[in-house]
């Protein structure tokens, strides 16, 4: 039961500190003058990545690299099964809005590499070099395109539209966020982690399980609930793409990063059938990119059943 509550505790700390950092970084870059698009494109999105990226570190530091993998694998099958799905059952997400086409290109060529690279049997700091290489294209082509492909989308990136942003928020908060978010991501990432082992170790259940399941819905819980209060607002007609941009960060920037702090091997089971599954999960979302199709609750109860089911295979 204590390991439980520590995982918990450990998961909490990381939300927590994860949002705390996103708002910190948001008005310091805003305040020393850095555009809000290119906020959005890059320290948001590295911000919501970093429980993940800490996660990676932390786990290959602990020697549980199975956690770090299951935690990409399992977060980016649940960002489209579980994070369109639930949020879909409440109220149709209008995705037929938003031009996704090139970002969920870019996101499947990022899958195809992933798990190309993953055959080789592990991720050395080679592997991540090529990771970090790909994500630096796709970044810079974001940049390039980022008016255009907002304006598709209708919703042109403001100061007052970006998530954290306070025109008004005073220095001393935001040096006190980004401590926060400094101090509290690396501590709730080893009590996660040291508690995930522990977990495992007693159940007898893998630590790749425990990444894929426990680890793997934690972290994508600030996805789900921005996504489900989207819903509820009637605004979700971008859930599409700020998913597939998740997935992309997972792929290139988690394991790119964390490979440089050590090796990280993957597990037989990954190649027979978790990457199959987090590759078929991202094919489901081809109607929805390229027929202009919108998400609705009858697709919200496939894409529920779909990952619990998969959560169920995984725990047998």
């Amino acid at each position: 039961m204590q390991e439980w509550l520590l995982a918990s505790l450990g998961l909490v700390i990381l939300l927590l500190a994860g949002d705390a950092l996103v708002r910190g970084a948001v008005n310091l870059s805003l305040r020393i003058g850095i555009p809000a698009l290119i906020v959005s494109l890059t320290i948001v999105a590295f911000g919501t990545s970093a429980p993940e990226l800490l996660i990676a570190i932390s786990a290959i530091g602990d020697n549980a690299p199975g956690i770090a993998m299951g935690n990409v694998v399992g977060s980016n099958t649940a960002n489209i099964l579980l994070v369109l799905g639930v949020p879909a059952l409440l109220s149709s997400l209008h995705t037929s809005e938003c031009n996704t086409r090139k970002s969920y290109v870019f996101m499947m060529m990022a899958s195809a590499l992933f798990i190309g690279l993953a055959f080789c049997g592990t991720f050395t700091w080679v592997s991540g070099a090529v990771l970090l290489v790909a994500l630096t294209f796709v970044l810079m082509d974001s940049m390039r395109d980022a008016h255009r492909h907002r304006k598709s989308c209708k919703n042109v990136v403001s100061e007052e539209d970006l998530e954290g942003a306070d025109p008004n928020m005073p220095w001393w908060r935001i040096i006190v966020f980004l401590l926060l978010g400094l101090i509290g991501l690396p501590l709730g990432a080893d009590m996660l982690v040291d508690s995930a082992v522990v977990i495992a170790t007693r159940f007898g259940i893998s630590e790749t399980v425990i990444g894929l399941t426990l680890v793997a819905v934690g972290t994508s819980l600030p996805e789900l609930a921005t996504t489900v209060m989207a819903a509820l607002r009637k605004q979700a007609d971008v859930a599409l793409g700020n998913v597939i941009g998740s997935n992309m960060f997972n792929l290139l920037a988690i394991i790119g990063i964390a490979s440089f702090v050590g090796p990280i091997p993957v597990d037989p089971s990954f190649l027979r059938f978790d990457l199959w599954v987090m590759l078929a999960a991202s094919a489901l979302l081809f109607p929805f990119v390229f027929f202009k199709m919108d998400i609705t609750r009858v697709w919200g109860v496939a894409l529920t059943t779909l990952y619990a089911t998969y959560i169920l295979v995984v725990l047998m």
